[in-house]
């Protein structure tokens, strides 16, 4: 199996550390979202402050719409996110451990700009955090959706659409997402598959919770967590 180069932290690190500090470049983004999770549809984490299970095992595939950091343009850029909420993302704002995974396409002043954006977003400390590069692909086909990463070597989804009672699909709006200031609401779907196999974590789930999701983020104040009870 090819051997998958993993980025390292220190320009990470760097990047959260000076956009922590005044002066720092305005950012923003629109980002358009495939994602599936380990809870039953629809996931509970966006109404509680736990989920269904002692953990919440996610996979998202994100390309930006949109964007910029200071002059850089960040439209087509291209990340995936594996990891675990834990059960203690609602409580303390801890999440167990995260992958980040940047496609090839997605040059180094792109992911420099997105790493603190992406942590803004979620605003949860992560047990472990890694960063790799891995292809991401994503493909729509009328009522079904498929990502995969690594080229489903490290991670798969394939999701159908929630048809609803006049066969259009199913909108969930007026929720928030994590801490994006606005989205377009959560179009739902089912996850015929969802399981993952990166940085020593691995998981697999079938008749699950998906969405296909747009978000907008920006500098500033975040909208807050998913429930605010």
């Amino acid at each position: 199996m090819k051997s998958w180069k993993q980025i390292s932290l220190l320009s990470l690190c760097v990047v959260i550390l000076l956009a922590s500090t005044p002066g720092k470049p305005a950012w923003r983004m629109k980002a358009d979202y495939v994602e599936a999770c380990s809870c039953h549809l629809f996931c509970p984490c966006y109404f509680n402050k736990h989920a269904e299970h002692p953990h919440c095992e996610i996979n998202m595939a994100v390309k930006v719409r949109e964007g910029y950091s200071g002059n850089t343009n960040l439209a087509g850029a291209k990340y995936w996110l594996t990891g675990d909420l834990g059960d203690e993302w609602g409580t303390n704002k801890k999440g167990d451990w995260v992958v980040v995974s940047f496609d090839p396409s997605t040059n180094k002043e792109q992911r420099d700009a997105l790493a603190p954006m992406i942590l803004k977003t979620y605003g949860l400390e992560w047990g472990e955090l890694k960063v790799q590069e891995a292809p991401i692909k994503v493909d729509r086909a009328e009522d079904i959706v498929t990502a995969t990463l690594g080229g489903g070597q490290l991670a798969t989804m394939k999701l159908k659409r929630e048809e609803g009672a006049d066969g259009k699909g199913v909108v969930l709006k007026n929720v928030k997402y994590f801490g994006a200031q606005n989205n377009d609401g959560f179009e739902m779907y089912r996850s015929l598959e969802h399981s993952a196999n990166v940085q020593g974590h691995k998981f697999s789930y079938s008749d699950r919770n998906a969405f296909l999701i747009s978000i907008d983020t920006h500098e500033g104040e975040a909208a807050g967590g998913m429930s605010s009870k």
